[in-house]
């Protein structure tokens, strides 16, 4: 993070005595250390900045071609790590998260299934089915680059339990390889596309709807 200088005018202090002949002079106080004043504006820097990062919002730079064609390798992104506090993930929301098989790594990825869903792939074909759709639903997904036929698989999520999956799905570790993705590892969801310029935009990756199609 670069800082950058700031114009400051610095004021004395002025100390009021007074003589034999009750004339008031000025004393000037001792001028503060250009050291001191550094660590000063330091320390309330890390004061403001700390918790930001910490609580409401920090960057990262995408690598990897798991979200193509949504995000590309060097894209930077601002994380909104507020929003999840007060209202749970949605289906399509795009999320940063810790990876389960290794904390020390960032994901980002896409919901598909929510807590006390069940998923079924078969070959391309995704089916959801929850309390409102017994017989299950299939997600329009425009943003999908690719998903060859695979392995079919099902999985019911548990609480708090999200099923995520890369959008270039031929070339992405997500759920159906480490299994589901549990809430608390969720760092928050993509905000702002700062990099590159002409990428530039608010809640990229989002999608306008959820609109879904029910299954034969």
């Amino acid at each position: 993070m670069n800082l950058f200088p700031i114009k400051k005018t610095v004021s004395k202090d002025t100390t009021i005595i007074a003589n034999n002949d009750n004339v008031t002079v000025p004393v000037l106080g001792k001028e503060e250390h250009p050291i001191l004043e550094i660590i000063r504006f330091s320390l309330i820097a890390l004061i403001i900045v700390i918790p930001i990062r910490m609580f409401i919002a920090q960057p990262f730079i995408v690598s990897g071609a798991s979200m193509e064609n949504t995000f590309h390798t060097g894209e930077y992104l601002i994380v909104d790590q507020l929003s999840y506090y007060f209202n749970p993930p949605s289906r399509g929301d795009v999320v940063i998260f810790r990876y389960p098989r290794d904390p020390s790594k960032f994901f980002i990825k896409r919901i598909i299934g929510l807590p006390g869903e069940t998923i079924i792939i078969e070959g391309s074909a995704i089916t959801i089915k929850n309390k409102d759709n017994p017989d299950g639903f299939s997600l329009d997904e425009p943003y999908i680059k690719s998903m060859k036929n695979g392995s079919n698989m099902t999985e019911v999520l548990g609480e708090r339990e999200y099923f995520v999956m890369g959008d270039n799905r031929d070339q992405s570790s997500d759920s159906r390889t480490w299994g589901v993705l549990q809430q608390e590892r969720i760092i928050g969801h993509a905000y702002l596309r700062l990099f590159p310029p002409q990428e530039f935009g608010y809640l990229p990756g989002a999608i306008a709807d959820t609109t879904v199609t029910s299954s034969p």
